[in-house]
This record gives structure tokens, sequence and C-alpha cells, in this order.
């Protein structure tokens, strides 16, 4: 929504049924849950959405978050009618590309909604990289970058030598098998855990309060826990790790535009789904890839999914990170060199309502 409006010149206003979680993430949002201006955006409460006066000329729908009927009876008499884009969930699957773009007409209105799928190819709706983030990253990976994340999040007995490890995951069968690696290694390991589930997994595991501030260390492992973090601040972890867990959308991608390796966990879904998309990703991310580096990367990236125990997968995987890391950083650069994810929407709305 930044994007579209301080770099493509649109008007956005965005409804947003979760404030709380929405000012963690941009702290800039008022604590009253009521209509704001945000570095240019029209924030406004989900429940207003029925009494919106106009619906614009272009309604994207995230995550098929079901519009309310009031708005739905606005879209249905505006003119001229406007564009309806379901912005649909990441995947790198081969079939988006046949269905990105294309209408779907919706019976309740009689209007058409056009499906635009994220994705890691030219033929897809590209990924979310607002201006600057690539800067950003390589400015906190400067040489002062470790030790300014020290001075804010003190960590007794820290070092900026350590291997740097995030962790952001749903619950995982595999996380005490992980922990009891890192706290065996030879390298020091420095492990940053934002508040939330994965940071009471650890807190159950190691038995450390879960709670902001404190650390703990069992061996060659230290635990440092995090507050949640605000997305710059985020940003700024993923790029100063060595190595990034991510789970879900959002923290998979911005994993990606760090440029270092990371190991992903999908959202679980009905009947396995999840792995196809998982298996669906790694193909794409391992193309060109050594082969014996590959198989390195797939055995933890499935051990993970699984749930399951890591100790035979994970000390290939800790001596592959040197290779792991160059290759992230390629991979970083191939997706950067397409447009964006704002940019391709623009265009695409504009074919649309021309």
């Amino acid at each position: 929504a930044n994007t579209l409006v301080n770099t493509h010149g649109r008007w956005v206003r965005l409804w947003v049924d979760d404030w709380e979680a929405l000012r963690q993430l941009v702290p800039e949002v008022c604590a009253e849950r009521a209509p704001c201006l945000v570095d240019g955006v029209e924030v406004f409460p989900w429940e207003l959405a029925d009494q919106a006066g106009d619906c614009g000329g272009c309604v994207v729908e995230a995550f098929a978050c079901a519009l309310p009927l009031g708005y739905l009876a606005r879209m249905r008499t505006h003119q001229p009618a406007p564009a309806w884009i379901n912005l649909e969930y990441l995947s790198a699957e081969d079939w988006i590309e046949e269905c990105h773009g294309l209408p779907s007409p919706d019976p309740q209105t009689g209007l058409d909604k056009r499906f635009f799928f994220p994705g890691f190819t030219e033929r897809s709706g590209g990924l979310i990289r607002e201006p600057g983030l690539l800067e950003r990253r390589d400015a906190a990976q400067g040489m002062d970058g470790r030790a300014l994340w020290l001075a804010r999040h003190v960590t007794p007995g820290a070092s900026a030598a350590s291997r740097w490890v995030s962790l952001f995951c749903y619950a995982n069968g595999g996380l005490p098998s992980l922990l009891a690696c890192w706290q065996r290694s030879a390298q020091p390991i420095l492990l940053w855990v934002p508040a939330g589930m994965a940071l009471r997994q650890v807190g159950e595991i190691l038995g450390m309060p879960p709670v902001a501030g404190q650390c703990l260390q069992a061996g060659s492992l230290t635990v440092r826990a995090l507050p949640f973090l605000s997305m710059r601040d985020y940003d700024a972890l993923l790029a100063l790790c060595d190595l990034n867990f991510v789970r879900g959308e959002d923290s998979f991608v911005r994993a990606q535009w760090a440029a270092r390796p990371m190991v992903w966990q999908a959202y679980r879904q009905a009947e396995d789904a999840h792995l196809v998309k998982l298996d669906a990703f790694l193909a794409r991310y391992t193309a060109g890839l050594d082969p014996a580096l590959a198989l390195t990367l797939r055995a933890v990236w499935q051990a993970w999914n699984a749930g399951s125990d890591l100790n035979e997968a994970w000390p290939a995987f800790d001596r592959a990170l040197p290779a792991l890391s160059r290759h992230a950083r390629q991979w970083c650069a191939s997706l950067a060199r397409q447009k964006d994810l704002a940019e391709r929407l623009v265009e695409f709305v504009d074919t649309i309502v021309k």
C-alpha cells in the first residue's frame, strides 16, 4: 500500500480487521481504532467498510477476505465498474502462471473478479519489494551492523563473531533436536527469537521464561528473547543473521530479500498440500545448484516441515552454509531483476480500466 501511494502515485485506503497486529508491525498507526493517515496511506478499521461512501476505481481483496455485503452493493452500482482484484496466496507452483490474471464472474455483483498470483517468475504477480529495501539491507550488513544491534539488544556474552540465527516458526516437533545440535556446535551460536510461538517453544524446551529480554546459555548456544519486532526491525534482523528460519508467506519473502541462507516452514494444510508448495519452491530455488548441495538443503527443509529429528540432516547443512550463502545472494539478485508486485499490479489494473 505504501509503495502504491509513494512510488506510483495512487490513492489507497487500507481496510484492516486486526488493529493491534497492525500497530505492532507499523507502530506509527494510531492507538485508537479509527481512520488515520500513515505514510500517505489511509488506514481504516474493517467494521467501517459497510459505511464507506465510495468503493474506489479498484478493489483489491487480499487472501479471499470476503468483502462486506454493503461494500459489494456499492461496487455493483459504481460507474465505471471497478477493477476487482483477488490478491491470492504466494506459490511457486507452475499452474499459477496459467491462472494469473484470469477473470471469474461473481454471481452476486455480476462483476469480474480477477486473480492476481504473487510468484517468482515473470509470468506471475511478482513479490513485494518496496523501494529502498535492498539498500537498507546492505546498510544493516555493513561493518557496524551487528555492533549497533547488540547495543540495542544487550546480550551478555554475545559476540558479533558468533553464528547468528533467527527463529520464527510454527509449532515444530523438530525443534528439540535442532536446539540440541546447536548446543553441541563447534562454533558459538547466537539465536534470536522474537516474541510468539517460537519463543514459547524454545522456553518450554530449554526452561527459559518466554519474555523479551531473557537470555540463556546452554553449551555453545546462547538464546536471546526479543520483543515483537516492527517490519523495519525484523528486516534488519534477517539481514544480520547468517541463517534465518522463517514461516508462512511474509517472513519467507523478506528472508529472500535478506540474501541469507534460510529454512522455510510452510503453513500446514489439509492432505499435506503444503508439501506440494514446498517441493515446487525447492525445485525453483535449487535449479542450477550443485546436486549434492541441493540434496543437503532439501533434507533439512523437508525434515523441518515434517517435524522430524534433525540430528542426522543438520551436520551436512551446517558445513554447507558458506556455499548456501553465496547461492542466497545470487537468488536474491535474480529476483531483484524482476518487477515487484506493486508495479505489476499497477500495470495490470491500468489495462483493465482502459
